[in-house]
């Protein structure tokens, strides 16, 4: 079985992915700190890990980390909220749905906005 990994900032970043996957996924927070200790304790725990996604807030210290976890872990692939709702806990579950469906995750079929079409557009008007 693959094993995928998503690393947070925060443990409510990861409760909030845990309510729209439909898939074994681990996800590691760093509880809005790093250093050389914590990236050597990752590192062991990503050893295994077939694909490892960075998932941060879109504000300082979100970015801030995402340098961080770049330059340690440059195999990483990343996703990315909407600056406009600035943290992982603040986008709605649809929305969270959509960007980890479409970097190949499985989510839950409720979590997904029924109005969003495969290109990404909301409400298309009839016939189109």
């Amino acid at each position: 079985m693959e094993e995928r990994v998503i690393i947070v900032e925060g443990k409510t970043d990861r409760e909030r992915l845990l309510q729209v996957l439909a898939e074994p996924v681990l996800i590691y927070c760093t509880y809005g700190s790093y250093s050389a200790d914590k990236a050597g304790q990752l590192a062991e725990k990503l050893e295994t890990a077939d694909e490892v996604y960075v998932f941060t807030d879109e504000d300082h210290s979100g970015k801030k980390l995402r340098r961080q976890l770049s330059d340690d872990f440059p195999h990483a692939q990343h996703l990315y909220t909407k600056r406009m709702f600035a943290q992982v806990a603040n986008t709605p579950l649809d929305v969270l749905a959509e960007i980890l469906e479409r970097a190949g995750f499985q989510v839950q079929e409720g979590q997904r906005d029924p109005e969003v079409w495969s290109d990404g557009d909301k409400k298309r008007p009839q016939g189109q």
